[in-house]
């Protein structure tokens, strides 16, 4: 792993880490699922699920609800489908 890539300690499945984030994904979204894979086991992780339906179900407004939850940034100009894509890549 090169240097100026690694981590830190605070990641605890770092060759997880490393695959994500090579797939695009963000420095917290690829730590978050690394970190769970380690606790949980990598065939865990994923299978949880949840209930709360896919984007493109939820209004503007639940879109920016949500997206303020996570403080991203820009979320009161982003039209529907900008909100979507910035919580999916958050």
């Amino acid at each position: 792993m090169p240097q100026d890539r690694d981590p830190g300690p605070s990641v605890k499945d770092k060759e997880l880490y490393e695959k994500l984030r090579d797939e695009g994904n963000s420095k917290e979204k690829s730590a978050r699922i690394a970190n769970a894979a380690a606790k949980r086991g990598r065939s865990e992780v994923g299978s949880k699920g949840g209930e709360s339906g896919s984007y493109e179900d939820w209004t503007v407004d639940e879109l920016r609800s949500r997206a303020a939850e996570l403080d991203i940034e820009g979320r009161s100009s982003m039209n529907k489908d900008d909100l979507i894509e910035a919580l999916r890549n958050h």
